[in-house]
């Protein structure tokens, strides 16, 4: 090999280097850019969930606890809640079945399921209402636990949503207003 076919090869093989370096650059000035790409992304969402959570208002209104101390059968009726119907306070041991009822359910048992995370929905028909319960049964079955439908006799409102430390009553059925609650407190345990 004469000198200068050396000097030739020895400039390819350098310029060949040179050209898999730049490749190389511009191969880590990609995979930079998709990375941080990837995290604007990430911390975008990230921001926009914590603005949701906290400026979003969260469904009812807010009550203070009672606590949740254990009572006996012998001690029901001893107490008074700070609503009606109850949201926190003095309970029973036991739970009310989840589902559908068509007899109340004793407040201190109430109390009980929603500090396991239940949803109490319940209403007031002075006069029969078989409209809306049917409309709050159909609601309520769509869930295999966590969630009472109930009528309430006492409270001041037709209908009543109420969760641990939660409570929503109105008058007139609202099929998202009810969604939404239960989405949000359903299986929020407070033990």
């Amino acid at each position: 090999m004469t000198a200068t076919t050396k000097r030739r090869s020895s400039r390819i093989e350098r310029g060949s280097r040179a050209e898999r370096r730049q490749a190389r650059a511009r191969e880590r000035q990609k995979r930079g850019f998709l990375y941080g790409a990837i995290g604007v992304v990430i911390v975008a969402g990230l921001l926009g969930f914590l603005y949701w959570a906290v400026f979003t208002p969260q469904p009812g209104e807010h009550v203070p606890s009672l606590g949740k101390p254990h009572i006996a059968e012998a001690q029901m009726g001893q107490f008074r809640y700070n609503t009606s119907p109850p949201t926190s306070g003095p309970h029973l041991g036991s739970l009310a079945q989840w589902g559908v009822h068509d007899e109340p359910i004793p407040n201190e048992q109430q109390v009980h399921n929603l500090e396991d995370g239940g949803v109490m929905v319940q209403y007031n028909c002075p006069e029969a209402c078989p409209e809306l319960v049917a409309q709050l049964e159909g609601m309520v079955t769509q869930y295999h636990d966590g969630v009472i439908l109930a009528p309430y006799p006492s409270m001041d409102s037709r209908i009543a949503l109420t969760a641990w430390q939660r409570i929503d009553q109105f008058e007139e059925f609202d099929e998202e207003r009810i969604s939404r609650f239960i989405r949000a407190y359903r299986g929020d345990d407070h033990h």
